[in-house]
Order: structure tokens, then sequence, then C-alpha cells
């Protein structure tokens, strides 16, 4: 097996080619780094994502990289409202804020990173010291030598695997079922009412939001954008969440399970719920969908994520709920302060203790608040308003979800 090495005053080596290692890609070889982007998956993950929340942040992230910002980067909403299960309004919150695409952001950042220095279909198999630098091994035999390793590949991150084993995703009790809707399916009638707004209600036990995004080619024109919904759904841990794991053919999945697998005795277990629980005018969406996502809600808490050369960013590092919505903006947030760290500091070692110093506190602050926005789900209660003890107003609810976590202080502080 050869050991490929590169004489450059720095080489990177990053695992995984999604946004959070596009960025850091990109943020590194703006500073002169010699990087390569290592992606488990041979196929493109274009297509791979759904609806984000936007934040002027996440524009200044992009731009920053080096990037375009997708035009329009998302779908302008007036803000955010919560209505009962007859569909009489409950709560508003006027503002106005973007909701866009993952597709956008990340064909935004691929286009800016050579094509030639993004291989796909290399899967990590462990990291090794390298006489004061890293080793990189791969399936495939090959490794690659490197002054730094960037973990950036999700929250089940082979990279933190091998520095820290111990951190395990833990089950938060309850799953997400996603799916979306061309527009074009949808009755005027919702599109006028609904589509303009970011809108949460709250089935028993459970939490669903519908917002829209731009459609599956970035357009943001009218009959051509998509409907996204999100229902955040109990499933037991242990027995019930495999039974939904297990597929029809008896294979049990680990963490999630491709769409076409889900066993139909779920869907309509789902569909029956949804007639039951949801109100009338989100049937509507919810059956027009083609296909349901099921994402099983997942905490990651990583207590040290810079080492002597390697780096967790993004979900490697930590996994707040879905509830905060943070997760592009938190990955480049990380992408950015790494390389901020790397060009203050000639020590990559002393680089990347201050990135840890200065990281660690923002992802555990995401988890806790993600944490906090899901603990009446989790705990099994009817609706965030069953404990007070929690704290769980739903006036604050749609003020703080999908919100950076500095922000969320200052919203509640703002509530009428």
């Amino acid at each position: 097996m050869a050991v490929r090495t590169h004489r450059h005053s720095h080489k990177a080596v990053v695992i995984g080619g999604s946004v959070a290692g596009l960025f850091a890609g990109n943020f590194l070889a703006r500073q002169g780094w010699d990087v390569r982007i290592y992606e488990r998956a041979r196929e493109s993950l274009a297509s791979r994502g759904l609806g984000i929340a936007s934040h002027g942040e996440l524009e200044d992230l992009i731009v920053a990289a080096g990037a375009t910002v997708p035009s329009p980067l998302g779908i302008d909403v007036t803000g955010r409202s919560a209505i009962d299960r007859h569909g009489e309004t409950i709560a508003r919150f006027d503002y106005p804020q973007q909701l866009a695409g993952w597709t956008g952001v990340f064909r935004s950042l691929s286009a800016r990173f050579p094509a030639d220095r993004y291989h796909s279909g290399w899967e990590l198999s462990g990291i090794e010291p390298s006489g004061g630098r890293a080793l990189a091994r791969f399936s495939n035999g090959e490794a690659v030598e490197a002054d730094l390793i960037v973990g950036a590949d999700g929250f089940r991150s082979s990279v933190r695997a091998a520095m820290a084993p111990h951190v395990q995703p833990r089950y938060a009790g309850y799953v997400a079922w996603r799916g979306a809707v061309e527009e074009g399916a949808l009755s005027d009638a919702f599109r006028a009412e609904t589509v303009n707004q970011f809108c949460f209600c709250f089935p028993k036990g459970s939490e669903f939001i519908g917002y829209p995004v731009p459609g599956d080619d970035g357009s943001a024109e009218l009959g051509r954008r998509r409907y996204n919904f999100l229902w955040y759904y109990p499933v037991a841990p242990g027995a019930g969440l495999t039974d939904l794991l297990t597929d029809a053919r008896g294979v049990v999945h680990e963490y999630s399970i491709p769409p076409s697998l889900v066993r139909t005795e779920h869907i309509e277990r789902l569909q029956a719920d949804a007639r039951d629980l949801l109100p009338t005018k989100f049937l509507e969406p919810f059956f027009a969908a083609s296909h349901y996502l099921v994402q099983p809600i997942y905490d990651v808490e990583s207590e040290r994520i810079g080492f002597d050369n390697v780096a967790l960013i993004g979900d490697a590092a930590f996994v707040a709920r879905p509830h905060v919505g943070v997760g592009v903006l938190k990955a480049g947030q990380d992408a950015r302060a790494l390389a901020q760290c790397l060009a203050r500091d000639a020590s990559i070692a002393g680089a990347l203790a201050a990135y840890d110093a200065e990281r660690l506190p923002e992802g555990r602050a995401s988890v806790a608040a993600g944490r906090h926005l899901g603990a009446f789900i989790e705990r099994g209660l009817d609706g965030p308003w069953t404990d007070p003890s929690l704290d769980l107003r739903v006036e604050d609810i749609i003020r703080v979800s999908g919100r950076p976590v500095q922000k969320r202080q200052a919203a509640i502080g703002n509530a009428p």
C-alpha cells in the first residue's frame, strides 16, 4: 500500500463532502492550505437535503468562503404562526425571514471548490499519528498523510469514532417525519392562507411544522416552489425504534431507513394519526406528498473537538435537534473559526486548542436549546403547556425555533 504524501507546508484532509466539509475546504483553501475532500458516498449529495432556515449570518459565511450566495437563497415569509387542532391561530410572531433549500447552499459551495480535489467513494477506516502529522486510512487500501484532518462527516462521524469513541449519539425518543410537495399540487386556498407563513401546530404529544422552500431547480417563482413539512412524532426507544427501522425484508437499519424501504404498516399508522390529530389545512400537503422521510432524532455532545492534528466541525462535533434549525449555519461558523485559529497560531496543536475553547460553548448551547424545545415530546407530554416547569410557552417556541442560539434569549426577552 502506498502512502500519499504532499510536500506543501500545510496539507489538510477533510473527511466528509457535504456542506460542512465544503465550508472547511473553501475556508482553508483561501488561506493557502492544500486541501482535499474525501466523501464516502459515491453519488452526488446535491439532491439529499430539504429545507433549512436561512439567516443573514449564513449569507455572510457563504461570501466569506469565496462562494456565491444563491439567488434567491430562499423564500420570503412574513412571520410565524401557531394553530390549534381546529385551525384557529393561537400565537403569531411577525418575523420576516427566508426559508432556504439545502441544495442551493451545497451547490454554491461545491462550485467554488476545485472538482479535482473532491474525491467521492472514499470511506475512512482509521486515523493514525505519523511523525508529527496524521495519517488517514481508507477502506480502499489507500492512506493519505496530512498536517491536519478535519472531521466533517456528520453525526455518524468516523473521525469522531476514531478520536473519541465513547461519544455516541443519544436517541431523543422521537423521530421527524418529513415530506415535500410541489406548490402546483396545492390548492389556491392553501397557498393564499398558509404558504407565506412558517406555521406550527402541536398535535397531541408532538409538533408539526410547515414552510415553503425553493423548487428543485432553486426557483422561487410562484407555482414552482415546494412546501416542506416536518412532524416530530414520538417513537419509543428500544423495540419501538428498532421496529420502525426494520424494513420489509427484515433488515434492521442502524440510524435511518430509505423511504422506499419503510414498511407499509408504519405509513398507514402515520396517516391514520394524521387524520385524527392534524388540523384540516395540513392534511392537504401531508397526503399530497409522494413519500415520507423518517429521521430519528439524536443528540451528540462532544467533550473535545480539537486534538493534536484533528478537528471536528458541524454535526461531527455536535448534533442539536432540528428544532434549533442552525445545523448549516453552525457548520459554517465552525469552519470559519477553525481557519481563523489556524491563521493566528503557527502551531497546529495550539490553533486546535484555541478552536476547541472557542466553539465548545456554542456547540453545548445548541444541544441544550434543542433538548429544551423537544422536552415535552421526549417526556411524552400532551403539549408544551402541560408542565409549566418546562417554561415552554407556544409564543416562545415559535419565536426561537430555527434561530441562532445566541438570539434565543433576546427573542424571549422581547416577547410581549
